[in-house]
């Protein structure tokens, strides 16, 4: 079994937090910690002492090095390591720009043990992990079963807009249209691709080389 396993580990700067998920997921057969760390400088250190993890699972909000450069460092080293995003509340603003930095994905910190077990699973066999942002359209687009559905002109820069740090307002600055207008290209698009956030939306524009960072 140990060989199945998927070898995972955990950066979060609150230990009794950190120590609780790594209990919990130990518990799972399909899983093995390989080990902690408590911010992204100490996880360079576990790097070079234990075996490579597969997917490790990223604190955001850190001391020392945060979330987002030790994402970046990650991809930048170790590029076939999986990055899962952990998030305290579900912030576009900060997801996306991990995703920016190389997350495949986020969970919140509240998810069931259950729930967050799928996300390593997904994330480790897909690259990112899209359940709760996306439906079966987007997993199958991303698998290359479906075709890209058709967008407007004005649709597709709002979604490659969507991929920035920019707010809604201001995307509807650039694209000199009301934000009135901007709301209808979004609804518009979720109504496409049957998504219901924007986090989806960059996933959804990342895995199909419509948008690359």
């Amino acid at each position: 079994m140990e060989r199945d396993q998927i070898h995972i580990a955990i950066v979060d700067d609150h230990t009794l937090f950190r120590n609780g998920v790594a209990a919990l997921m130990s518990e799972f057969e399909e899983l093995k910690v390989v080990f902690e760390a408590e911010n992204g400088e100490q996880l360079q250190q576990m790097l070079v002492k234990y075996p490579l993890p597969q997917v490790i699972l990223m604190d955001i909000n850190m001391p020392v090095m945060d979330g987002y450069a030790a994402t970046k460092w990650v991809k930048e080293t170790h590029p076939e390591v999986k990055v899962l995003a952990l998030s305290m509340f579900e912030d576009d603003k900060a997801v996306i720009r991990m995703i920016r930095c190389g997350a495949g994905g986020y969970v919140l910190k509240e998810s069931r043990p259950s729930e967050l077990l799928e996300a390593i699973k997904t994330i480790a066999d897909k690259g990112v992990y899209i359940n709760e942002m996306v439906s079966g359209k987007l997993i199958r687009s991303v698998s290359g079963n479906d075709d890209l559905p058709v967008f407007t002109s004005k649709e597709f820069e709002f979604l490659k807009l969507s991929c920035s740090e920019l707010t809604y307002k201001e995307i509807a600055d650039q694209m000199f249209v009301s934000p009135r207008t901007v709301d209808n290209y979004r609804e518009a698009l979720f109504q496409k691709l049957n998504l219901k956030s924007r986090t989806g939306l960059v996933l959804y524009a990342i895995q199909n080389d419509i948008f690359k960072f």
